[in-house]
């Protein structure tokens, strides 16, 4: 039993060492202000999964707020999937979603400047004759040989994305077992490839029956989809990508300025 409460104990200490910073007067409601933190936390790895945030008695006591107020904000990011309860256990984190910023930056780096500690498992690493749209993204012929990349990309152990790329056969040499400890575009930026601008398109679509065996999710669930050309600084494409990400994980950040 002591063994089980040390445990416990450590896996609240996390949440027992934030401060929050409530604003009482602020028009926008204390559950909001509370889920906002929280969810700031997690994002940036203060709160890990696995942490519990404890009894909701104790949480209201400390943050002197009633308990419908900490229940509201923790149902808010239990929706949201980033909190679970479990029977016997508690309120759990049980991950962040990840929200990339639209720019030219390879989804390891993000992951890697975010905290979330990314891994890869190669799935495919082969060359083959390219089809009409590899061809055409690519500019070459079709039929042309181009070294086609699978890989499944993870936060924490757990699946967030599978990426499908097609290169240039003669742009370089691709090892597996590099591709597993670091990104693509980093491998391109050390073989002296400079990237430079792409043109990219982002949908939704529901995950098949492999796909979702493959992302841990159910059959038909939500994806986010991604095909983006990558050109280097003479305007040559060098790279053509077909990603699909779970959308219960992830998410894109985008920046809109008006023109003057």
């Amino acid at each position: 039993m002591a063994r089980t409460g040390g445990t416990t104990r450590a896996a609240t200490a996390a949440v027992d060492s934030l401060d929050f910073a409530l604003d009482r007067g602020s028009p926008v409601p204390l559950y909001y202000q509370l889920a906002q933190q929280l969810e700031a936390a997690i994002e940036h790895g203060a709160l890990a999964p696995g942490n519990l945030l404890g009894n909701e008695i104790d949480l209201s006591a400390r943050l002197g707020l009633s308990r419908p107020t900490v229940r509201q904000a923790i149902q808010s990011l239990v929706d949201k999937g980033l909190l679970v309860r479990r029977r016997g256990v508690g309120t759990q984190v049980v991950h962040s979603q990840v929200k990339r910023p639209l720019e030219l930056s390879s989804l390891y780096d993000d992951l890697e400047s975010a905290g979330q500690g990314p891994t890869t498992q190669v799935v495919r690493n082969e060359r083959e004759p390219a089809s009409p749209d590899v061809a055409a993204a690519l500019g070459i012929a079709e039929g042309s040989e181009v070294i086609v990349l699978e890989r499944l990309r993870l936060t924490h152990g757990q699946p967030v994305a599978l990426l499908c790329n097609y290169l240039p056969a003669t742009l370089l040499e691709l090892d597996s077992a590099r591709l597993e400890s670091t990104g693509l575009y980093r491998m391109m930026r050390t073989a002296g490839i400079t990237l430079h601008s792409a043109r990219q398109t982002i949908g939704a679509r529901s995950a098949t029956a492999d796909e979702a065996t493959r992302l841990e999710e159910e059959e038909g669930a939500a994806l986010l989809t991604m095909q983006r050309t990558a050109y280097d600084d003479t305007g040559r494409p060098v790279e053509y990508g077909t990603h699909i990400y779970r959308a219960s994980r992830y998410a894109f950040d985008f920046q809109l300025l008006v023109r003057p």
